[in-house]
């Protein structure tokens, strides 16, 4: 009888410490999203002020080649230090992936750059989950429910405001350039949701949509004519510090915050870049929106809170 309940006591206490090991395994991968989430809103915010730098010594198409290559190399680099494969996962949807997330989305935000601010531009990139909403409402046939079109409406009314459309001047050509690289960006979203996520390595498929991303970029480059690149400290510091921190990094972290988080928690998490995106170019830049930008950017950060709160509803 007593050797029968040490026996019970000793299963009991395997169970107990078997499902306390899978809560700690559980529990550490939204730790370790929510961590990359802050990683990407530091890095990407950032970047705005580095690529405002960056292109006012090259090419909006030039810097955006050369940022994309280097980080395509270098997430390539690191596939092959993992031992994966190097064969290009899903090639047609991984190009679609790479000519609509990386091409269209680099190529706008770093035209929108030339004269338009880098807070604002930030602000204006991240209207992409209303696109999304939109392109997946008539893509994919999925439904936008009542909180989701006031939030669409609220952050139509600041892209209005913050655009300032009336009078006719060179910031809405780039405020525009900014809007497309958002839509651009909301397709690249559409696009990953059709592909098979679950089978597909993460870090080959970052690498691989980059690269792949980084063509037309780099045939726009060489047929586009420019004056050439300054190479001085402020150029190298700004491009090296897109390549790696700027793109790399964060591009891989994303696509492991899909993977790992909900998608309403992932889009509240994104509110943090834009105003870091902000608050970074008013630092280092001197940029300070005015009264009617900053209830735009009010308008749209509020809209992007509904948003969230919709998708995790």
């Amino acid at each position: 009888m007593l050797l029968v309940d040490c026996r019970r006591r000793t299963l009991l206490l395997s169970y107990v410490c078997l499902n306390c090991d899978a809560d700690m395994a559980d529990s550490r991968i939204p730790k370790l999203a929510v961590l990359a989430l802050v990683a990407i809103a530091l890095l990407w915010g950032y970047s705005w002020t580095q690529m405002k730098i960056g292109v006012q010594y090259s090419s909006p198409f030039v810097f955006a080649a050369l940022r994309n290559v280097g980080s395509g190399l270098i997430l390539l680099c690191a596939v092959m230090l993992r031992g994966h494969s190097l064969k290009p996962p899903q090639v047609p949807s991984t190009f679609l992936l790479g000519l609509l997330q990386t091409a269209g989305f680099s190529g706008f935000a770093a035209w929108a750059l030339v004269s338009g601010g880098a807070g604002k531009t930030a602000i204006l990139v991240y209207t992409m989950p209303f696109w999304t909403l939109l392109l997946a409402w008539y893509i994919l046939g999925e439904r936008i429910k009542g909180l989701q079109w006031i939030a669409i409406a609220i952050a139509f009314s600041g892209l209005l405001l913050i655009l300032d459309p009336f009078p006719l001047q060179g910031t809405l050509i780039s405020g525009i350039f900014a809007v497309l690289a958002g839509l651009s960006w909301a397709g690249g979203a559409v696009t990953a949701k059709k592909m098979n996520l679950a089978n597909v390595n993460l870090l080959s498929l970052t690498a691989w949509q980059v690269l792949f991303g980084a063509v037309p970029l780099i045939a726009i480059a060489l047929l586009v004519p420019a004056p050439p690149i300054q190479w001085n400290s402020a150029f190298i510091s700004s491009l090296a510090y897109n390549v790696l921190l700027g793109n790399a990094i964060p591009m891989f972290l994303w696509m492991y915050v899909l993977s790992q988080l909900p998608a309403g928690l992932s889009g509240l998490g994104m509110l943090m870049t834009p105003v870091m995106g902000v608050a970074f170019a008013a630092l280092q830049l001197g940029e300070y929106p005015q009264p009617h930008e900053w209830v735009g950017m009010g308008c749209v950060l509020g809209a992007l809170v509904l948003t969230s709160i919709a998708n995790r509803k």
